[in-house]
């Protein structure tokens, strides 16, 4: 039973610059710069024929491309932060996007993701790391940035079941229109 999920992927220097704020926390485990993504919606475990449905019905999105940055770090968790992250820059094309998506899945019967679209980056999941040690790495990296990059594809991937992070297999690419 594959566990689904559809995301945009990061180009190989935006990767290489999120690589670069690895380290510098303790009790964090990082990411992988290959598994780095924007989830824009996790579907889950599903049968074989569900899994077909998914495909064919993201195969009939039509949506132009566009552009992305990424801007800044945070967490999740709280007081308990449980992650961390880079945020997205995100425009109406990107939340477009995963509005039709979300509508698509939920017209083959997928149960609506509970969550609120928050577009990011995973970089890090943290089990150990105290409030100071992550207070202190936010504030010396908290301002990153970078250049704006195109957004041409979005992906329908899957993973195994693991603690996060991956790895991740390509199961099918969409383009979007030029």
């Amino acid at each position: 039973m594959p566990r689904l999920f559809t995301a945009l992927e990061l180009p190989s220097d935006i990767a290489f610059s999120l690589s670069l704020l690895r380290g510098g926390l303790p009790g964090a485990r990082w990411i992988d710069p290959e598994n780095y993504h924007i989830t824009l919606r996790f579907i889950g475990d599903v049968d074989h024929r569900t899994a077909n449905e998914v495909a064919g019905t993201l195969a009939q999105v039509s949506r132009p491309g566009f552009e992305l940055s990424l801007s800044g770090l945070g967490t999740f968790g709280g007081r308990k932060p449980h992650s961390v992250w880079a945020g997205v820059s995100a425009g109406d094309k990107l939340r477009e996007l995963q509005a039709d998506l979300e509508r698509r899945l939920q017209r083959l019967g997928l149960d609506p993701d509970r969550r609120k679209f928050s577009p990011h980056v995973t970089l890090a999941r943290l089990k150990t790391a105290s409030q100071g040690d992550v207070a202190a790495y936010l504030a010396l990296r908290g301002d990153f940035r970078t250049p704006p990059f195109e957004v041409g594809r979005f992906v329908l991937l899957s993973s195994r079941d693991s603690r996060g992070g991956g790895p991740y297999i390509m199961e099918e690419a969409y383009p979007l229109a030029a």
